[in-house]
């Protein structure tokens, strides 16, 4: 069984810390060399110094002096709180993507009650447990999707807000409720393998969830496009320029597009092809730039993969390549953390 319960948040206080905006900060993995710069000048306690420290030491000091001088706060109760995302994706689209907050517990995956989709690798998994075991803190919240559907209303105005990001302290008896319901459901990592895997590592038994159920209009996929140093084997049938909806898998090579031959998803059917020198973007204009530029041989441009793909997958214990899915937006880190002592 799935079991969450509320937690005692740690969270900033703005009238120590500063503007909410200037602490906030996208996942660790995101965030390259020149947006971590820009991040770590924005404040001297933006939560980037805690994520994507110099070093797993630092990070702990840090993290004790902001709670000594009140940067940090921990709630005096526990509570499960509801998190809004209002955004724009990719295709310009405005959404609303809501979810559940909670601690989780950690299950083996052998259990079946959390279900990853997607492989991970050593390399990510090391530093972050060094991270985990000098903080003893949750620093970023792990997305998951539940099969289900869960409305609110009467919300009134959030406690916490921070550019498209807005949270709620949820009652007690609602949020016990949720959590009743959540109990007999499997759930989904949408994104936080490694960090997941790093939790179980750890021997941890919690870890810091937004729990967003598929139910709603505001949860999408997007294609992550790739692009191949060396195409390796892949092959297909030349089409014309596609327009905004792929017939399926496409190749894009200087001067021509072709439909990638094969049967499977999208991101499954380019794997098989065994290109080389990949790099990924969600934008399908930059990816067949970069072949134009003569910086790769190919782009491969694929479709959404489908919610109902990925849960079938799951379930029946197997997992796709990286970055099969881009659920947009990214969950934003320093709202909420999640002490382990």
């Amino acid at each position: 069984m799935a079991v969450v319960r509320p937690f005692r948040a740690l969270r900033y206080d703005p009238a120590v810390a500063g503007p909410l905006e200037s602490l906030v900060a996208p996942p660790y993995d995101v965030i390259g060399a020149q947006e971590r710069e820009a991040l770590l000048a924005r404040s001297p306690y933006n939560v980037v110094h805690l994520t994507l420290p110099e070093s797993e030491e630092d990070a702990a000091k840090e993290l004790a002096d902001w709670r000594e001088r009140g940067v940090l706060v921990e709630e005096q109760e526990p509570a499960f709180w509801w998190l809004a995302q209002e955004y724009v994706g990719p295709d310009g689209v405005e959404r609303r993507r809501e979810g559940f907050v909670a601690a989780l517990q950690a299950e083996p995956y052998a259990n079946r009650v959390v279900l990853p989709h997607e492989r991970t690798h050593a390399g990510p998994k090391e530093g972050r447990l060094r991270l985990l075991q000098a903080t003893r803190t949750q620093l970023e919240p792990l997305f998951f999707l539940w099969d289900g559907t869960i409305e609110i209303d009467g919300l009134g105005d959030p406690e916490l807000q921070s550019g498209g990001d807005s949270l709620w302290r949820l009652d007690a008896e609602f949020g016990d409720a949720l959590a009743e319901e959540i109990r007999d459901s499997q759930l989904l990592i949408a994104d936080g393998h490694h960090r997941y895997e790093t939790t179980l590592e750890a021997g941890e038994p919690w870890l810091l969830a937004v729990i967003v159920p598929t139910g709603q209009e505001g949860l999408t996929i997007f294609p992550t496009h790739r692009v191949a140093e060396s195409a390796g084997a892949a092959s297909g049938t030349p089409i014309d320029p596609p327009g905004g909806d792929l017939p399926g898998p496409v190749i894009y090579r200087k001067g021509g597009y072709e439909l990638l031959d094969g049967n499977g998803l999208d991101p499954e059917l380019v794997e098989q092809a065994t290109p080389t020198g990949l790099t990924y973007t969600p934008r399908r204009e930059e990816a067949v730039a970069a072949v134009d530029r003569g910086e790769a041989e190919a782009a491969f441009l694929l479709r959404p993969t489908r919610i109902e793909d990925v849960w079938e997958v799951a379930r029946r214990g197997d997992v796709m390549p990286q970055k099969s899915t881009f659920f947009y937006p990214k969950l934003t880190s320093g709202l909420l953390m999640l002490p382990l002592d």
